[in-house]
C-alpha cells in the first residue's frame, strides 16, 4: 500500500488527467474513488465537502472550481 501522501498526489494526478481532457464528471468520480482507497484518506473532509458542493448547480461542470478542489487535498 502506498504511503499517505503518495496516494493522494496520484489521486490528484489521475483526477486532474480527467479534467485536463475536458471530463469534469470522471475528474470527480475518480478523486472520490481514489481517496476512499486509502484508510487514511477515506474519511477526509474534503470528500464531505466535495459531496456537498454537488448540490450547487453547475459545480462540478465548471473546471475551475473542480480543479481547486482537487488540487486543494492536503
Amino acid at each position: 500500500m502506498m504511503e499517505r501522501e503518495e496516494h493522494l498526489e496520484w489521486a490528484k494526478k489521475r483526477a486532474l488527467e480527467y479534467l485536463d481532457a475536458g471530463d469534469t464528471q470522471n475528474a470527480f468520480s475518480s478523486m472520490v474513488s481514489d481517496m476512499k482507497k486509502h484508510p487514511e484518506l477515506a474519511g477526509h473532509g474534503g470528500l464531505m465537502i466535495g459531496a456537498g458542493m454537488l448540490f450547487v448547480p453547475g459545480w462540478v461542470s465548471n473546471p475551475n472550481e473542480l480543479r481547486h478542489w482537487i488540487t486543494g487535498f492536503r
